[in-house]
């Protein structure tokens, strides 16, 4: 289920910077998949929030975003692409995580 939130997310996103310019956008979308494959490479990358869950997540920025991301599962799991300035602990109740 949070694999398509995290879609859902980029999505959203893509939309956002598209409204300016849809290069952007795709140049964006292609940096977070770049970052989705390292991620995939590396776990572990980014770091803990336990501030913010209790859950073993790892975070890990990209622009103003946070990618939000399960390392230990195999592969390993985006669950969420938040905008850093929200308020994160919300949103990250709000999804369960």
């Amino acid at each position: 289920m949070s694999r398509f939130r995290a879609n859902r997310d980029l999505g959203a996103i893509w939309d956002f910077i598209a409204r300016n310019s849809v290069d952007a956008a795709e140049r964006v979308e292609a940096e977070f998949y770049e970052t989705f494959a390292s991620l995939g490479r590396m776990p572990g990358q980014g770091f803990r929030r336990t501030d913010l869950t209790k859950k073993s997540l790892r975070f890990f920025p990209l622009y103003s975003y946070l990618i939000v991301y399960q390392p230990d599962a195999n592969p390993v799991r985006i669950v969420a692409v938040l905008r850093g300035n929200r308020n994160l602990k919300r949103l990250l109740k709000a999804r369960s995580l």
